[in-house]
């Protein structure tokens, strides 16, 4: 057996917390199946540690700490936990813990929350399982390492102990500073697929999400903001808003203006009530602006370049040719099903606060330097999210919560319309890329990216692939300030990066009269036999997806009348290929289906990790087709989806996930899916229409999926 060993954290591990259910509960079990084992309620909760608790009837209550926002980390981390505390899933009750220092990186972000928790949440778990044994063995007066475990009871031979009997009597039990865990062969829960623990509540329509959350005497807020980013709030009139049935107050911080009221409803006509004088002397950009501004950045040699091998200018003084091409996407609004909401209470010293966000300690520590408290002062529950998409990364809707609760003396909850979450969002910044390649005797010889962006640096990515597989390589990245408000959106700046670079690796390989999967290959394989420089990526692992995508897509067997397309991209510590087959149809392309290859280590949860590939693929050739948004003297051009155009359910292809079979721990998989799917797609629309795409949206009022 392998065994791996870590040091425990008694602090952590130990620790005796009322967040994770201490006291006494009453539980209850429905038994849907006469043969069902029925047990009796539990009468009594005793706390392991900071993870879990365990009742007197053998229900196992774990804490899952990450916020959920989709992704199914509310059921796939207490799976970690209960494998290796050894209990049958059935007797598992999930709770979603509030924000507690007990527990690791809090954050649902990257795609890291298994990654990051893969050991952590492991050995709460195993260590936990150490002290039922412990505890048993001093019960039986035996050597504890004799005793064995299996769903949720201690066994000594015929004898057996429940973790429910056993729970009462762990206080004050010393266990081994070393426990050891599970080999991944062992696994039991581990790799099986499991319901997501909410399904219930969400298809019942029981109130789990943010936007659900009521207190009583809450006042529901809505905010006035500026028109334009740029603007400034210089006055406003009030009267009218405050005759409206059911609203209470209206009150202004900065440059924004609440509006608070018994309902939604009421506080939305306050708001629309308002008459506002603003300031629009300031800088108000619009595209055009931001295009031009890119477009010299692209033609402009950078400083310090990101990653500097060989000599690529000189590759491309010496070449036959060289090949170049640049590629556009514009901003985009996150657009998440539920609306950006947040409950603040402020009172006195104490601040209480819950809703749906993805980084509720940094949220809470902005919180906390504005309003000149504590953070110990702060408590923070999450809530399940209607989607983050990196959206909800940023507390500002947060921090207005609490601005307005304090000045107004009152529990309120935020509440955006769509029109406000689209026009006052956080967006995905636009960006453009230019490729150019050095070809000589009919070889690859130089590679030379440029990156700009708005508002934020870092644009490339310049040690993952082609890193390593170019001799001579040349990545340069530049941004353009801005006061229009942008930061992380699914897969950030890979949502396009990949995109551009797969389309123009595409363009490329038929320019030098060669298979697109092939050249992608050979470059792969100087990167992992003789690479040039350090990379920061596994070369073998692409290889294999690659090879395992185009295996299951048929690449170079196409049926008739189907185009395909080729993508392959590394990001979040994972590693995916795509083929998509598009069809005409009318003489519009259709997108029938998507074949993809993951690499992403230990598969935890298989229905839940083929839920986010698929919506991955979708999401990110639906954003690559019709994503289109833009702004006009600082004002967005879109409010809602009158004017911004989303994929539809009938619109979505097939999409076929195959994974990599692999013991390697658990790396990222809510992202990776995303960026190369516009590639993949991009590459297929080109070989079905003749017509190459190097701007996002690639249609826009068009139908192309059937």
């Amino acid at each position: 057996m392998t065994v791996i060993k870590t040091k425990v954290d008694r602090r952590s591990f130990l620790k005796t917390s009322a967040l994770a259910g201490g006291g006494l509960m009453i539980g209850f079990n429905w038994a849907c199946s006469p043969s069902a084992e029925v047990k009796d309620p539990a009468s009594a909760w005793f706390d392991i540690n900071a993870y879990l608790t365990i009742a007197n009837n053998g229900e196992i209550t774990i804490m899952s700490p990450n916020p959920e926002i989709g992704q199914n980390v509310k059921t796939s981390m207490p799976m970690l936990v209960a494998e290796e505390l050894d209990v049958d899933w059935k007797d598992v009750i999930v709770k979603q813990a509030p924000l507690d220092n007990a527990f690791p990186r809090q954050v649902a972000g990257g795609s890291q929350s298994i990654r990051s928790s893969w050991k952590s949440m492991r050995m709460a778990g195993a260590t936990a399982r150490r002290l039922m044994i412990e505890t048993a063995a001093k019960e039986w007066a035996v050597d504890a390492n004799r005793l064995t475990t299996k769903g949720g009871y201690v066994l000594n031979g015929s004898k057996k102990l429940s973790y429910g009997e056993l729970a009462s009597k762990a206080v004050g039990i010393e266990i081994p500073e070393e426990v050891t865990l599970k080999n991944p062969k062992e696994f039991n829960i581990i790799g099986k697929s499991q319901k997501n623990v909410d399904l219930d509540e969400i298809t019942t329509g029981k109130p789990v999400f943010g936007i659900d959350y009521k207190q009583e005497g809450m006042q529901y807020a809505v905010v006035l903001r500026p028109p334009a980013f740029g603007a400034k709030l210089k006055s406003f009139d009030d009267t009218e808003a405050r005759k409206v049935n059911g609203v209470n107050d209206v009150i202004q911080f900065g440059d924004k203006v609440a509006v608070l009221g018994n309902n939604t409803w009421a506080a939305m006509k306050g708001k629309k009530a308002l008459v506002a004088d603003w300031d629009m002397s300031g800088r108000l950009e619009d595209t055009p602006y931001h295009d031009s501004e890119m477009n010299k950045l692209l033609n402009k040699r950078v400083e310090r370049p990101s990653r500097s091998d060989g000599d690529a200018l000189k590759a491309m003084a010496s070449a036959d040719k060289v090949f170049e091409k640049t590629y556009e996407a514009p901003f985009l609004p996150h657009n998440t099903m539920e609306p950006m909401n947040f409950f603040a209470d402020v009172t006195g010293d104490k601040v209480k606060l819950v809703g749906p966000i993805q980084t509720p300690a940094g949220t809470r520590g902005q919180i906390a330097r504005l309003l000149g408290k504590s953070p110990d002062d702060i408590t923070l529950e999450m809530t399940r999210m209607g989607g983050g998409f990196g959206r909800r990364l940023y507390g500002d809707f947060a921090l207005e919560a609490a601005e307005i609760s304090q000045k107004a003396n009152k529990a309120v909850q935020v509440i955006f319309s769509r029109e406000d979450d689209m026009t006052a969002g956080t967006y995905r910044p636009a960006s453009k890329y230019k490729f150019r390649a050095a070809i000589k005797d009919g070889k690859l010889t130089g590679y030379h990216l440029s990156g700009a962006g708005i508002g934020r640096n870092n644009w490339v990515r310049p040690d993952w692939f082609p890193a390593g597989g170019i001799e001579n390589y040349l990545i340069e990245s530049s941004y353009v300030d801005s006061n229009i408000t942008t930061g992380a959106w699914r897969a950030p700046i890979t949502n396009f990066l990949a995109v551009a670079e797969q389309c123009f690796f595409d363009e490329l390989a038929a320019e030098m009269g060669q298979d697109a999967v092939q050249l992608r290959l050979d470059i792969l394989e100087r990167a992992k036999n003789n690479p040039v420089g350090e990379i920061d990526y596994e070369p073998e692992k692409m290889i294999g997806v690659i090879k395992l995508a185009a295996e299951k897509g048929n690449w170079g067997k196409a049926e008739s009348g189907v185009s395909k397309g080729f993508s392959a991209y590394y990001s979040h510590n994972t590693y995916v290929a795509e083929v998509a087959d598009v069809i005409m149809k009318d003489g519009n392309p259709i997108v029938k289906n998507v074949t993809v290859a993951v690499d992403c280590g230990i598969v935890v949860n298989p229905d839940a990790a083929i839920n986010q590939i698929q919506g991955g693929v979708v999401d990110g050739m639906g954003h690559a087709l019709y994503g289109d948004f833009s702004f006009i003297n600082g004002t967005p051009q879109a409010s809602n989806f009158n004017n911004y155009r989303l994929i539809r359910t009938k619109e979505a292809p097939t999409v076929d996930v195959h994974f990599v079979e692999s013991l390697n721990d658990p790396t990222g998989l809510g992202e990776p899916s995303l960026p190369p799917a516009g590639g993949a797609l991009a590459n297929a629309m080109a070989k079905a229409t003749g017509n190459r795409l190097y701007k996002i949206p690639f249609v826009k009022d068009q139908m192309v999926f059937g």
